[in-house]
């Protein structure tokens, strides 16, 4: 994979640090605009960055979930192309039916800023082969980023090894300390942990890189 693309909602404000990080790494990166009705045809891999689309109005995610470059989100996906969506972006992945499951507020209601302690639940992924160590350090920056699933999902989840990413000393409530998710083909990504936000040691660790490098190979 060599092209990327970040899409950006009224909202958004990791749009930014996402095409930052991804214009490192990827030969091209496209930026999408919400309103948009078409993904170029070269792009191997989509960011859903973090903020507050469309204000988190009704439920975090759910408007944004059904603007016009969804559609194209979802064929995409559908198609195999490679999906991630961070903080905001994973409440939008499961407005939009991409991932099972819903991001309620944190079990304290308060937002929460910090670095955190990540385990690498599965390594088998597109997303996370890069990563040869158990556990790695990412910030995150939520207030709505309590994973809820019915029983029955979170035993699909585990029989499927769909749980990508768990948190050492869960923060908001998540059942199963659930950070991230991925889809039954494994293609699309769900987290609330930010990895655009490390990859530089100077500001945040590397312990994103590897994520994004995955995509590469």
């Amino acid at each position: 994979m060599k092209t990327a693309a970040v899409i950006t909602f009224p909202g958004s404000n990791c749009d930014r640090d996402m095409f930052v990080a991804l214009d490192k790494i990827f030969n091209k990166t496209y930026r999408l605009w919400h309103k948009g009705t078409k993904i170029p045809d070269d792009v191997d891999f989509i960011a859903i960055p973090g903020g507050f689309s469309y204000g988190d109005y009704l439920r975090s995610g759910s408007m944004a979930a059904n603007s016009p470059i969804m559609s194209e989100v979802k064929k995409f996906a559908a198609n195999g192309g490679y999906v991630l969506g961070v903080c905001n972006g994973f409440q939008i992945l499961t407005e939009a039916g991409l991932l099972p499951g819903v991001l309620l507020r944190n079990k304290e209601l308060k937002f929460i800023s910090k670095q955190i302690t990540l385990e690498i639940a599965n390594n088998n992924s597109q997303f996370t082969k890069g990563y040869n160590k158990k556990h790695i350090e990412i910030p995150i920056a939520h207030h709505d980023g309590n994973y809820f699933c019915d029983d029955a999902t979170l035993e699909s989840l585990e029989e499927n090894n769909q749980i990508a990413f768990k948190y050492l000393a869960n923060p908001n409530g998540s059942c199963k300390d659930i950070a991230g998710i991925l889809n039954k083909k494994k293609n699309v990504l769900g987290m609330m942990p930010h990895p655009e936000r490390a990859i530089d040691e100077l500001v945040g660790g590397l312990d994103g890189l590897p994520l994004f490098q995955s995509l590469l190979k």
